[in-house]
């Protein structure tokens, strides 16, 4: 029985990890990282803290468990976090932060936009024995809720001066960093010197099987590891995975191919009457498709499967599609057609 490949544009998580990765993860020099002797976790770290401009880095399981390690350092209990409405660490990591940290989130509609220095002067409240203090400003870059859309670092070097002139800290989910830095053909610095800790993914775009970085200040670090450990995030011989990061971060130019990729579906969906595309939205790796036809979205996600191609609802009448390594320009070509077919 011939296996048919599938499309799989849900996210780009689901990427494979790569011949080479898969060579460096069986002969990598391991230790026991608890104990801090992994040289190849000290090595990914180390790297990790140099492309970030920061003095040190540590390796975690997930993107998720470095936010929520940077907010468990920043604050304390009781205090408030800024956030956009939107924002991953409020929308997608399960409350995290008032579990886990105690801290009350305030989400901000249009914080990650180029109005949100404006929108945050507005947000920020009085010293009141009534009100939480504020302690911390989580930014996202790219902004996956936004399109993958992506802040400028004039923006983000505005928000900055704003929360240190207000003795607020600022943390950057970067899950998506460097297809923001791809995207404005910059330095990946230019969007890190804006804060003071900064969590980033290996397993995306980048495809490495598992794993994130968190940098920021060596005495920041020296906290953040000790609550990976209380999280339960210290995995020995991790350099096993940590292997599989260092050749991930050899390949920061390959997502051109991907953004492009991305330009290419949502150019070619928005033609198709019933799909509705903001073209300038497309900045990187991530579609929103609004499916306005007289299909519904999730009846196409469906109508799609069937035919071998995965994608995800986003909320009502909107449908995320993400591309990655994992899927070819010729694969492209056949989503577009078949969303043709089906929609006529």
């Amino acid at each position: 029985m011939i296996k048919i490949k599938a499309i799989d544009l849900r996210s780009d998580t689901v990427t494979l990890p790569t011949n080479e990765m898969r060579a460096a993860m069986a002969s990598a020099p391991v230790g026991d990282d608890v104990y801090g002797e992994d040289p190849t976790v000290r090595e990914l770290e180390k790297k990790a803290a140099a492309l970030m401009g920061k003095e040190s880095a540590l390796f975690v399981p997930s993107g998720t468990m470095g936010n929520q390690i940077a907010v468990l350092v920043h604050t304390k209990r009781g205090e408030e976090v800024i956030l956009d409405s939107e924002a991953h660490i409020y929308y997608y990591e399960a409350g995290g932060p008032a579990l886990l940290a105690g801290v009350q989130l305030n989400p901000v509609k249009g914080l990650l936009t180029p109005q949100g220095p404006e929108i945050l002067k507005e947000t920020l409240k009085p010293e009141d024995i009534h009100f939480p203090k504020t302690s911390l400003v989580c930014l996202e870059n790219t902004f996956n809720r936004g399109g993958g859309t992506v802040l400028a670092p004039a923006t983000m070097e505005e928000l900055y001066g704003i929360c240190h002139r207000q003795d607020l800290k600022v943390h950057l989910d970067g899950a998506r960093i460097f297809n923001a830095a791809i995207s404005l053909n910059i330095n990946v610095k230019e969007l890190t010197c804006c804060c003071d800790s900064v969590m980033f993914c290996l397993s995306k775009g980048l495809s490495a099987p598992v794993g994130s970085l968190l940098a920021g200040t060596s005495e920041f670090i020296d906290a953040a590891r000790k609550y990976r450990k209380i999280l339960g995030g210290g995995m020995r011989q991790a350099g096993v995975l940590a292997a599989a990061g260092l050749i991930a971060l050899q390949s920061v130019d390959r997502l051109k191919e991907d953004h492009a990729n991305a330009l290419r579906l949502a150019t070619g969906l928005s033609s198709i009457p019933g799909i509705s595309i903001d073209l300038q939205r497309v900045q990187t790796n991530i579609i929103v498709v609004k499916v306005e036809g007289k299909i519904s979205a999730s009846v196409l996600v469906d109508k799609l499967s069937v035919q071998h191609i995965k994608c995800a609802t986003f909320g009502p009448g909107i449908i995320r599609m993400v591309t990655h390594k994992d899927v070819s320009s010729q694969d492209i070509d056949f989503v577009i057609s078949t969303t043709k077919d089906l929609l006529n």
